[in-house]
């Protein structure tokens, strides 16, 4: 695969690194996403966007809580890429945060894979 940008940032309870692979811009929050922490992570998304990549594949693996905020955060990314002809690709979610998506029906709007490797062959 190949290897492209490499980036990352840091708000106190949120991490988010992000790197392009290919035609998919990998971006891996770890911690909280929640209302002080969304911006952070809303952020790598637009730019991957602007920047011409629609296929966005968030690595959920590290990722321990997601209330409403961060949801929609990834919700209106799923909206920008798929206007863009691509789509938001969730891996590896946690069984607290995947609840969260499962209780607002938010799973059925997105692809969702049980890991990074499984959304990367697809």
């Amino acid at each position: 695969m190949e290897r492209g940008t490499v980036g990352s940032a840091n708000r106190g309870r949120l991490r988010v690194a992000v790197r392009t692979e290919g035609q998919s811009e990998i971006v891996t929050p770890a911690g909280e996403l929640d209302h002080h922490t969304a911006e952070l992570l809303r952020e790598p998304l637009e730019n991957a966007l602007e920047a011409g990549r629609a296929r966005l594949v968030i690595d959920c693996s590290a990722l321990d809580f997601c209330d409403s905020t961060g949801l929609n955060v990834l919700l209106g990314a799923r909206l920008k890429a798929e206007a863009a002809g691509g789509g938001v690709h969730l891996a590896g979610m946690q069984p607290v945060v995947a609840r969260v998506f499962e209780i607002t029906g938010a799973e059925a709007v997105f692809t969702v894979h049980e890991s990074l490797e499984a959304a990367m062959e697809e």
